[in-house]
């Protein structure tokens, strides 16, 4: 039990210190360098054939894009 609670105790800290930090540099959390752009993916949905769903999402943005 005591190894539970030391455990606890030194994830709350270091939760704890990451906002401490967070809070002092004023910089958002971001991301890796890495992502779909390194894996060599131009978009998430690089399928040949798209699904019906993509399909009226790629046209509802054509029209927005477009008016």
């Amino acid at each position: 039990m005591g190894t539970f609670i030391s455990i606890l105790g030194m994830f709350f800290a270091m939760f704890a210190l990451m906002a401490v930090g967070i809070m002092f540099k004023r910089k958002p959390i971001a991301g890796s360098c890495g992502g779909l752009g390194n894996v060599g993916l131009e978009k998430a949905c690089d399928c040949d054939k798209p699904c019906d769903k993509k399909k009226h999402q790629l046209q509802q943005e054509q029209t927005v894009t477009f008016h």
